[in-house]
């Protein structure tokens, strides 16, 4: 069913007190802030994991023996307070950093799939529990092997991997089309509260108790949202009958073109036939997977290798580290929220169409970063200049949720899921390579020159992404969404046809 126009305003007298629609997308947005957390948990973790001194001791032994006196003079004091019981040198870290997206890469398929044929709230909820057993079982599994660790994090991959299809599996059934923007920055906004929060309360906890406990204390906290989540959200307005308001309700399904009578239609919406080929040759799809890969390049090396840049080219300790390195997010989390707001007023007040909001966001969320990227890497050790504007290219990646990421629902919404899949797993190698490449690079070298050939590299992909989207990005829904009236225009038209052949068979 395509998603019409919404109205002129929705409904005021709510018995709830506050849209229902909106708790699901502070909710989501909240669930989405815990499988980030998670995601970035251990980029803080390890560094108290891992025994530092010993590692550079190891690597001077293989170089010289002079070379062990000297640097090791120069740089126990520094660590000496931070040292863990693994001895997990660069390499082996790249791998547990990568190893989430792994799992993360082979469970989006089939999260999208399931989240639009069986139902996304639980896909959700689901992906939110396998990330808690799997964070309250890492301390004894890195214990145990190293490689079960790494299984650990892949479990967490695969959790993480279903979250975006299932999130836009809901927002395709509960999003007016006027409200959109709003409810999607407030979901995937939530992907930076969760990393500012994490980043803080890992380094505290690290820094002020002990590692185990960063992996202990977020688990058992996230178990109240599964609970929340589980009693107060549907799948749709019409499953949802204890924290809706009929007003409520009907202002969803009609602003969706839907009538109150919905539960065949809901039903074939879910057996839909996924239309692989047109998909793969619709220009405004591939300008979405390409922006979407591009600017996780970037992303990814951001959220995983800062707190390493910060540590070894600014020489921050733990502490600071962790400050400093969820700056950025908190920045993010309030532009995405004041971006979206602005960027609807302008759609409301037909400023702007939507395919222009879309790629107003889009350009916001790589020409800053990339201009930010380009002044860092000549900042050298200048930790102001350094700081400064790492978060403002971090803040402004923010955009992307109101740009590329909210797309998908404009093009498509009857294959919402799917879509975001499919983008999701191209825009998934960025998070399995960059780890590893950088973290094989820095391990070589990690002077600020290095760093300053990944910021170029990372800069130039950030340009491709401009120039792609803002030729072919668009927000005009595609003829292959219009699948299902299709499929029931033909039946309208043959059965007649087969019960008068039937008739004059008899």
């Amino acid at each position: 069913m395509a998603i019409g126009r919404a109205p002129e305003s929705p409904p005021v007298s709510l018995r709830s007190g506050f849209p229902i629609r909106y708790v699901m997308a502070i909710l989501g947005s909240i669930g989405l802030a815990i499988i980030y957390g998670f995601k970035v948990n251990v980029s803080i973790a390890i560094i108290a994991m891992v025994n530092h001194t010993a590692i550079k001791l190891q690597k001077n032994l293989n170089n010289s023996s002079d070379a062990i006196t000297n640097n090791s003079d120069d740089h126990a004091d520094d660590n000496i307070q931070e040292d863990g019981p693994f001895v997990w040198d660069k390499y082996m870290q790249g791998i547990i950093l990568a190893i989430y997206f792994g799992g993360y890469l082979v469970s989006l398929m089939p999260g999208g799939r399931m989240s639009e044929r069986l139902s996304a709230k639980w896909v959700m909820n689901g992906a939110v529990l396998l990330n808690v057993v799997a964070t309250l079982l890492s301390p004894i599994s890195a214990y145990g092997h190293f490689w079960l660790f790494v299984f650990m994090r892949f479990l967490q991959g695969i959790g993480g991997g279903v979250s975006f299809p299932a999130m836009h599996v809901m927002v395709s059934k509960w999003a007016p089309p006027a409200e959109r923007s709003i409810l999607v920055s407030i979901i995937y906004a939530g992907t930076a509260l969760g990393t500012v929060i994490a980043t803080l309360l890992s380094g505290i906890i690290a820094a002020s108790m002990s590692w185990e406990w960063v992996f202990y204390i977020e688990g058992i906290l996230c178990l109240f949202w599964c609970t929340a989540w589980w009693i107060m959200i549907e799948d749709s307005p019409e499953e949802q009958q204890r924290f809706i308001t009929r007003a409520e309700k009907d202002y969803i399904l009609k602003s969706l073109n839907e009538d109150n009578d919905s539960n065949h239609q809901h039903d074939h919406h879910q057996n839909l036939p996924v239309p692989w080929g047109q998909i793969f040759k619709s220009r405004a799809f591939l300008a979405i997977l390409i922006a979407h890969f591009c600017s996780n390049c970037g992303w990814y090396m951001m959220l995983t290798q800062l707190p390493s840049y910060m540590k070894q080219v600014l020489n921050f300790n733990l502490k600071s580290n962790a400050t400093l390195s969820s700056l950025p997010y908190l920045c993010m989390w309030l532009f995405t929220m004041a971006l979206s707001k602005v960027l609807t007023i302008m759609e409301q007040k037909k400023l702007i169409s939507v395919t222009l909001s879309r790629k107003i966001g889009t350009f916001i969320s790589s020409v800053i970063p990339l201009c930010c990227l380009l002044i860092v890497a000549f900042a050298g050790t200048d930790r102001t200049i350094a700081v400064s504007f790492m978060t403002l290219g971090v803040a402004c990646m923010g955009g992307m949720y109101s740009g590329f990421l909210a797309n998908h629902i404009d093009i498509a919404p009857n294959f919402a899921g799917t879509l975001v899949a499919i983008t999701n797993s191209f825009a998934t190698i960025p998070g399995i390579a960059v780890p590893l490449i950088v973290g094989y690079i820095t391990k070589l070298d990690p002077s600020i020159s290095t760093w300053r050939m990944i910021f170029f590299v990372t800069a130039a992909i950030f340009f491709v992404e401009i120039i792609v989207y803002w030729i072919f990005g668009t927000a005009k829904q595609q003829p292959w969404n219009e699948v299902q009236t299709t499929l029931e225009g033909s039946r309208d038209q043959t059965l007649p046809l087969q019960e008068k052949t039937e008739k004059n068979g008899n």
